[in-house]
């Protein structure tokens, strides 16, 4: 079975203004600039329309000349036709490069605003997410809209000011023909363009799709290496891989022929439109009632007109495809996270850590209650453990706590304060963690512990390698804390994995400590120096211990046993054994595997 890769189509049917609208707060951030850009594209346009007319006086002064002699009203047209080439191409210049801050810097805080709310969305969507089609996503949506900001201003804009001065133009110079065929064809071109252009749209949508398909099997099959490598199944994910890219191969095949029909209508059109302009000029200068510098004049209207209108098609067609490519990112920035802090919500104020579980319940799906009216005090400087089967929502409680969900009932607090009531930040702020799968940032050794808290001093940082029993191990690397780690941490075993965390947590000096399953990849002796480490840490503060391993938590002030979500046992290691219950049997088949 194939794994799925399945991304949200992105429909885009019309013009969506509502993209538009969305960029316009970054669009002014630089006013200034963009009116100096605006004037420089006024003038450009100006220039460009005066052009022909500069053309069609040398022509007519060249064409009325009856003998060799040299005039230099002739050259200094010729010169002046150089300068306003000139100028156009300096104002040109100056306006791309007054607009260009406008539009790196709008890229540049749009991209920050999309990195900070997924940071913000839930843990749901990031567990359901596909990493590879996502960045895809992000990075086609930034580059569409480095499209959109510069072409829809820069080119749509100052193409519709030269038709329609050079339609007047035509209109009062030349009759109303010349202007009628003209704005007849821009007219035509537009419409055809319109319409060639959402049709072939979805083809634009099923590449772009494909593409983030294909990209998202890619990096999910080498996130997985080892996993492959253990299963030798190369061949499966080279023909699973190949599958997308055959996708993305006819995907962009429809797209190419659709693009073949769309530039052939449009050529089609602008060589009827160009052919009828030059055989009535033609006609006019036959029974000389127009000269040759305005055939040349109307030839080069044509020209210059039809230019931009043919790129101004491409604009269009990349901007439909720009607003294809920006439509997922803008949904993501427009999607709610399930949890979020309250309006006016305070910073959590942290004096004892004293932890309550008041009749909490809790489930992922309606159907299946994961916590059932759970309640249990952490009192200050307290280490409780938590124990049970796989299942039974040890580390649901660690997710709850850090209110990555919320209860669906009942209440935690932390020093009488409601953790939906205090912010977030605060409330993940005062608590450290070690988790049970510990994923490190392609790094240092350095830079994963000094992430902990990036203000700590190198002292600090080298002290919770000593402490997380780090130091004859970096010791026995080339490179020391600079040992870069790898992509996840991959580099590193999961024992020395789990001790970075232990230091990073360290670091982090928190009044509340969890240690979910902390030591569950570590050999007995590295085990026993890691328990004596935490023991050490967690003196005077609260701590809550997810545990398998029986063994690392008989010193914990109280031990909780659940089963399928609900607290059967609680007590001491010594109460618990007296009991002769679930724990007692928990501990006995433990014992018996050791021996």
């Amino acid at each position: 079975m194939r794994r799925s890769s399945h991304q949200p189509d992105q429909e885009v049917t019309s013009f969506n203004w509502r993209v538009v609208k969305l960029l316009l707060p970054y669009l002014f951030e630089f006013k200034t600039r963009i009116f100096f850009a605006l004037a420089c594209l006024v003038l450009t346009k100006v220039a460009s329309v005066y052009l022909p007319f500069i053309l069609k006086d040398i022509v007519d002064l060249l064409d009325t000349q009856q003998d060799n002699r040299i005039y230099l009203v002739p050259f200094g047209l010729v010169a002046a036709y150089g300068l306003v080439r000139l100028t156009i191409v300096l104002f040109a210049e100056i306006r791309d490069t007054l607009f260009g801050r406008v539009t790196e810097r709008a890229i540049r805080r749009i991209g920050l605003k999309v990195f900070q709310h997924l940071h913000r969305l839930d843990l749901d969507f990031h567990l359901n997410r596909q990493t590879g089609g996502l960045s895809r996503d992000i990075d086609r949506g930034t580059s569409g809209i480095n499209f959109l900001m510069r072409f829809m201003i820069f080119n749509i804009i100052p193409t519709l000011i030269e038709i329609v001065m050079v339609v007047g133009i035509l209109f009062f110079n030349y009759g109303i023909w010349f202007a009628i065929i003209t704005l007849s064809s821009i007219v035509l071109y537009v419409a055809y363009s319109i319409y060639a252009t959402d049709w072939r749209t979805r083809y634009i949508r099923e590449a772009n799709k494909a593409d983030s398909s294909s990209n998202t099997r890619a990096i999910d099959s080498l996130l997985n290496y080892e996993t492959v490598k253990y299963f030798t199944n190369e061949s499966y994910e080279a023909d699973a891989y190949d599958e997308q890219l055959a996708t993305w191969e006819q995907a962009k095949m429809k797209n190419r022929l659709s693009l073949f029909a769309l530039n052939g209508g449009q050529a089609l059109i602008i060589s009827c439109s160009m052919t009828a302009m030059l055989a009535l000029a033609a006609y006019q200068v036959t029974y000389e009632k127009m000269t040759l510098g305005d055939f040349v004049l109307i030839n080069a209207f044509m020209m210059q007109l039809f230019i931009p209108l043919n790129f101004l098609g491409f604009v269009y067609r990349e901007i439909k495809g720009s607003l294809a490519n920006i439509e997922h990112m803008f949904e993501l920035m427009l999607r709610k996270p399930k949890i979020e802090d309250q309006e006016h919500a305070a910073a959590l104020n942290l004096t004892e850590a004293e932890i309550k579980f008041q009749d909490v319940s809790f489930a992922y799906d309606e159907k299946r209650p994961i916590i059932k009216n759970l309640s249990f005090t952490i009192k200050p400087g307290q280490k409780v453990a938590v124990v049970g089967e796989s299942g039974s929502g040890k580390s649901t409680l660690v997710k709850l706590l850090f209110r990555f969900y919320d209860c669906t009932q009942g209440q935690i607090t932390i020093d009488g304060q409601n953790i939906c009531q205090v912010t977030q930040h605060s409330l993940r702020k005062n608590i450290g963690i070690v988790p049970q799968d510990t994923v490190l940032f392609n790094d240092t050794l350095f830079a994963n512990v000094h992430y902990g808290e990036p203000q700590a001093s190198a002292d600090s940082v080298n002290a919770a390698f000593n402490l997380a029993h780090l130091s004859n191990f970096v010791s026995r690397l080339p490179e020391g804390v600079e040992t870069v780690v790898g992509e996840r941490g991959l580099k590193l075993s999961g024992g020395e994995k789990q001790r970075v965390a232990i230091a990073r947590t360290i670091l982090k000096n928190p009044q509340i400590l969890v240690f979910d399953e902390a030591t569950s990849s570590l050999d007995s002796q590295s085990e026993q120096a890691i328990l004596s480490a935490i023991k050490e840490v967690a003196k005077q503060r609260t701590s809550l211990v997810i545990a398998h391993r029986l063994s690392t938590i008989i010193d914990a002030d109280m031990i909780i046993v659940m089963q399928q979500g609900e607290i059967i046992e609680q007590g001491t290691h010594q109460e618990l054994l007296m009991k002769q219950g679930h724990y007692y049997k928990m501990w006995q088949l433990q014992q018996s595997d050791q021996s």
